[in-house]
């Protein structure tokens, strides 16, 4: 009966580990997508809109407060609200925007510039997990929301940031990556089957700030990359070790996910800070390469296509920045404000915060080359004023995803 009950662990993990790369090549199961590059695999969608954008699908009205982002599997929406004074975990039918099921997560999480949850759930398999803005980790199953586990940032050591647990929880070989730093580690990694511990980086204690981790190999070692406001950093995957780091000036919210290519590292965050290209050596030295004020980034992101970087910097404008060089290619200020950006079959989504502007451009480094825009509507009624529109954009299986608070949006994007 032990033999038994061991093997049947292990098919369930294996079950759970093999079922996250089982996705269809145009799902989107996490923060930034499959890869958390946020650059879409997707083909064969429009390349020019008409006047007044493609055509609406569905509107859903009830996803309450929050910034959270989404993933799309296997037809199914994840998002997460509030509603009757909880923080909620959301599944909507992606095709025709019927809500499914809800799960409860936790207290709302109160702020000035805007109340509720911040970040993206994770598909993996038959599961989803998600992080609550006051750092609730939570783990459901997939089709019904039934709660399967659920552990705090508190209990790893963690101290609610200012505004709020940002971080989308990476999952990678069945560890739940989470980072709620404090004196017990920065990063955690937990087991997707129960939620319990399996490591902590007790050599790196930073406080945990607004960044999202990545995983990677790096000379053969796979690693999770992770930005605070003073280090970024390589840990190991295998027992959290750190592997490799490097000094961040950052200042008051660092928000943006690193970029790993070919064992460089490209980081930003705002407040006057700028960007930095690092190179990791098969030792795990690390040299800089550059350090600009060139890309800004504030929190719409930052993608790269190829050789370039394309993303809102602050005080400059939407920008195309060389990856290698960090020299300013092209940049354009006048033709939409700070916002957010997407990018799928070579085009460039980008998503003014301000006044829902949506516009797209070709992903190239020969300038701004608009192809339509749209402007969202209707406008949410619940927004906070010191708030704006900060969900970024998603496309997947021909859709486009877009919120505004209680409000999600979905457009038609496929050519015909």
């Amino acid at each position: 009966m032990l033999s038994l009950r061991r093997f049947s662990v292990g098919l369930a993990a294996a079950t759970v580990m093999i079922a996250s790369i089982q996705t269809r090549g145009a799902d989107w199961p996490q923060w930034r997508g499959p890869d958390r590059e946020d650059v879409s695999k997707e083909t064969g969608l429009i390349k020019t809109w008409p006047e007044g954008g493609p055509r609406r699908v569905w509107l859903y009205e009830k996803a309450g407060q929050g910034y959270a982002g989404f993933s799309v599997v296997s037809n199914r929406l994840y998002t997460m609200g509030t509603r009757d004074g909880r923080e909620i975990l959301l599944a909507i039918d992606a095709s025709t925007g019927e809500e499914l099921w809800t799960t409860r997560i936790a207290e709302i999480l109160e702020n000035d510039w805007g109340d509720g949850p911040r970040g993206t759930p994770t598909v993996v398999g038959d599961r989803v997990v998600t992080i609550g803005g006051e750092g609730t980790i939570l783990c459901v199953d997939a089709a019904s929301g039934r709660e399967i586990w659920r552990r705090t940032m508190q209990e790893l050591g963690g101290d609610t940031p200012k505004w709020g647990y940002t971080e989308s929880a990476l999952v990678d070989e069945g560890r739940v990556i989470c980072t709620p730093g404090g004196s017990k580690g920065t990063m955690a990694a937990l087991d997707l089957l129960n939620g319990k511990t399996l490591w902590q980086s007790k050599e790196w204690t930073d406080g945990a700030h607004y960044s999202s981790p990545l995983v990677r190999e790096i000379h053969g070692v796979r690693q999770y990359i992770q930005l605070t406001e003073k280090t970024l950093a390589g840990v190991r995957a295998s027992d959290g070790k750190v592997l490799w780091r490097s000094p961040w000036p950052g200042t008051i919210a660092v928000i943006p996910t690193p970029i790993e290519h070919e064992n460089h590292v490209y980081v930003t965050s705002g407040y006057g800070v700028g960007s930095k290209l690092v190179e990791v050596a098969k030792d795990f030295s690390v040299k800089e390469v550059y350090f600009n004020k060139n890309m800004k980034n504030h929190h719409g992101g930052v993608i790269r296509v190829g050789e370039h970087l394309y993303g809102y910097s602050d005080g400059v404008g939407w920008l195309c920045q060389d990856f290698k060089s960090g020299e300013i290619v092209w940049r354009e200020k006048d033709k939409l404000g700070k916002g957010a950006i997407a990018c799928a079959d070579g085009m460039l989504y980008c998503l003014s915060e301000q006044d829902g502007s949506v516009v797209l451009i070709d992903a190239s480094p020969k300038g701004w080359n608009e192809r339509g825009r749209f402007v969202l509507d209707p406008k949410s009624k619940s927004r906070s004023p010191r708030g704006a529109i900060w969900t970024h954009p998603v496309i997947s299986n021909g859709r486009l995803y877009l919120r505004d608070q209680e409000y999600i949006y979905c457009y038609d994007v496929k050519a015909d």
